[in-house]
């Protein structure tokens, strides 16, 4: 093992899945601190609290913490003027975290490069006036954000990915060969279960922060095409009023819920719905791994998580109609278990860790 390592992660500010990757390099590696720009612990996991977590001059604004999205064209900067001092860093990066300087050797853990960069109608949306700000921000900040961005991608001595997909961006954008590591799945069956009070067993699920890229509008609208089947989501996030306005009555919001709830929602629904624009697609994992399969887009990270007509159904046409259709398909047949649970249990967190610890400590 090396003498110090330093785990690196952009913001500790919100509950996903690459805070609980970080988590898992944290167990990997016990002894390790953590840099990031900016960490609520009250919005990010509670684990956090017990670990050695290191801020800067960033995270002395609460306004910032609070929005951290406000933060984007401070965070480069701040992660390019940090000088980690430590054999290995480990960047756990969607963003910026890759940027950090350091004489050690530095890897990258790469979740996906900055969406905000290189896939903005997707990240920001069009219609808000959210979405008009930021792109227009982008427009001026875009290009040297971009040449710092790919810069610092040269700069590191191994890339990782969380998925084939995301690997595959890498070489496109950075010209950098990325091994595929997927994370494993955080909420296994093996945890305690806390049920939804008024809530039965059966119903639809989708986990996800509710953003624009996200398409958690087009299972809103499956709810409508589909009035007998009741629809679960849980999550928070700047759509979460336009959401719930127009949403048809058999459509309940849970917003942020603790692992213990979530474990149950995955375990009690029938279905999963995730048909975001996802670079690794975690959540089809965490409910095979519960015994519920999913429904997802063709895309990216789920052409990983998600095994065809065995696991769950891929959407080549993503539309309400044809969601609802998968979503009854596999309510009427569900795979097996087994087969549910093989697949999770090759997405393993002994497996991960090993490998993270092989390449952490290669020469």
């Amino acid at each position: 093992m090396p003498t110090e390592l330093t785990i690196v992660h952009d913001y500790l500010t919100q509950r996903g899945g690459a805070e609980r990757v970080v988590l898992v390099f944290a167990e990997a590696f016990p002894n390790a601190t953590i840099l990031t720009s900016l960490y609520d612990p009250a919005d990010t996991f509670e684990a956090f609290r017990d670990l050695d977590v290191r801020t800067g001059i960033l995270d002395r604004s609460a306004f910032l913490r609070e929005h951290h999205r406000v933060a984007l064209p401070f965070l480069a900067p701040w992660f390019a003027a940090q000088h980690v001092d430590a054999d290995v860093v480990l960047a756990s990066s969607s963003g910026w975290g890759h940027e950090v300087r350091t004489d050690g050797r530095l890897i990258v853990y790469c979740h996906a490069p900055a969406r905000w960069l290189y896939q903005q109608e997707q990240y920001l949306g069009r219609s808000t006036l959210r979405s008009f700000v930021g792109r227009a921000a982008m427009g001026v900040l875009g290009p040297p954000l971009r040449r710092a961005d790919q810069a610092a991608a040269r700069r590191a001595a191994t890339y990782l990915a969380n998925s084939t997909a995301t690997a595959e961006v890498i070489g496109t954008l950075y010209g950098r060969d990325a091994e595929v590591l997927c994370p494993p799945p955080a909420l296994t069956s093996d945890g305690p279960m806390a049920p939804v009070d008024g809530l039965e067993e059966g119903f639809v699920l989708c986990v996800s922060r509710l953003l624009a890229y996200k398409q958690v509008g087009l299972v809103v609208d499956a709810a409508r095409e589909s009035p007998a089947l009741r629809f679960v989501m849980v999550g928070e996030g700047p759509l979460l009023g336009p959401l719930s306005e127009v949403a048809p009555p058999n459509v309940r919001f849970l917003g942020t819920v603790d692992d213990p709830t979530l474990r149950w929602c995955y375990a009690a629904a029938s279905v999963l719905v995730s048909v975001s624009f996802e670079d690794l697609g975690l959540t089809p994992l965490e409910a095979a791994a519960n015994g519920t399969p999913a429904v997802a887009r063709r895309f990216g990270g789920y052409l990983d998580t998600v095994r065809d007509g065995e696991t769950g159904i891929l959407l080549d046409e993503v539309s309400p109609a044809s969601i609802a259709r998968a979503v009854e398909s596999l309510a009427q047949r569900p795979p097996a278990a087994a087969t549910l649970a093989e697949h999770a249990a090759a997405f393993g967190k002994e497996r991960f860790i090993a490998r993270l610890r092989e390449v952490v400590t290669a020469s």
